[in-house]
């Protein structure tokens, strides 16, 4: 394991193993409160889900709020992991913290904005591909509709790598904001760089959650009330390790 100088503080490369261990001990962490982190859960889901019924505004306020619930969910995973206990009014201390509040809502804004762009250059590249695929279709020119499929596909890939991009600059932003009080384009560099540095455990983390999500979606989506959970107990987990070193959870009494 290598350990780097960033801004905010040191951040180690860890082994592909860890990748694994990070659901581990994210499962080690939510078994301690099960019942706790299942309502933090049910509450989040069900808070974006009637926001993004909002007209006009809804989906934009679940973008920009994302990022403090992030921050507000990995503080309560920091009390819970020291062996303090939690509850629901835990989850809305972060909207009383000016000092967090503010920073993360502009890191929820920065990210809005990221993926608003992504979705602008899908969609710009996506209706190229449909217009070649229709000109190509009215002329029976196969070229043409060739032209477009392959324009379409390049619509997918080219929206999956910005996605990835700004997930890996996502990933750890808010904890970096909550925990080490950077700025939010000082966050969002830090976790690039921190993620891009342990990019192999992230694939081998990124796998297992792409099957446990098709997995979690096939009983009426109940699943993500435990993977949704699991998923921001795993930054918490992950940034302790990558940033603190400390990939170790402290085991409730009856659990050694």
């Amino acid at each position: 394991m290598e350990e780097a100088e960033m801004a905010g503080g040191s951040r180690r490369t860890v082994d592909s193993g860890r990748g694994v261990a990070w659901w581990s001990e994210s499962w080690t962490l939510f078994m301690k409160n099960p019942g706790m982190w299942l309502v933090f859960g049910l509450i989040v889901l069900v808070g974006f889900i009637v926001l993004n019924f909002v007209p006009l505004i809804g989906g934009l306020a679940a973008a920009v709020l994302a990022q403090v619930v992030v921050g507000g969910w990995v503080l309560c995973a920091r009390k819970l992991d020291g062996g303090e206990s939690i509850d629901v009014n835990n989850l809305l201390d972060i909207f009383k913290d000016k000092e967090k509040l503010t920073p993360l809502l502009v890191l929820g804004v920065l990210a809005a904005v990221g993926s608003l762009v992504i979705g602008v250059v899908v969609a710009v590249m996506g209706g190229g591909a449909l217009f070649g695929l229709m000109a190509g279709a009215g002329v029976r020119s196969t070229g043409g509709m060739m032209a477009g499929a392959v324009l379409g596909m390049l619509a997918v890939l080219v929206g999956l790598a910005m996605g990835f991009v700004l997930g890996m600059a996502l990933w750890f932003a808010a904890a970096l904001v909550t925990f080490r009080g950077l700025t939010p384009v000082d966050a969002l560099k830090t976790s690039w760089s921190a993620s891009l540095a342990n990019v192999i455990p992230f694939l081998v983390y990124g796998l297992i959650w792409i099957v446990a999500a098709v997995v979690a979606s096939i009983p009426f989506m109940l699943g993500w009330l435990l993977l949704a959970p699991l998923t921001m107990l795993g930054i918490y987990v992950s940034y302790k390790d990558i940033f603190e070193g400390a990939p170790t959870i402290i085991l409730a009494p009856g659990q050694q």
